[in-house]
């Protein structure tokens, strides 16, 4: 990342860790997640981040666990790769 992209995600992670992270994550992967399971991860890392690992864990269960209106189950969760 450039020198004034780092000094933003600094400035945000000293207002909100959660929302730094997120803003690191996204700055440094998302220009570069040309393959639907790289843009997975980034999603997933998004989650972790914002949710934390207990949250996140939950968050996991339910989806993972989820029905539709005829009691059909959705796909589980899928991490994908890191690019």
């Amino acid at each position: 990342m450039v020198d004034r992209l780092k000094e933003f995600v600094r400035e945000i992670k000293s207002k909100d860790r959660n929302a730094g992270k997120v803003v690191e994550l996204i700055s440094r992967y998302g220009g570069c997640t040309d393959e639907p399971h790289h843009q997975q991860w980034l999603l997933d890392q998004t989650l972790r981040a914002l949710l934390g690992p207990k949250d996140y864990k939950a968050w996991r269960s339910t989806y993972d666990n989820y029905k539709d209106k005829d009691g059909e189950k959705y796909d589980k969760w899928d991490k994908g790769i890191a690019p």
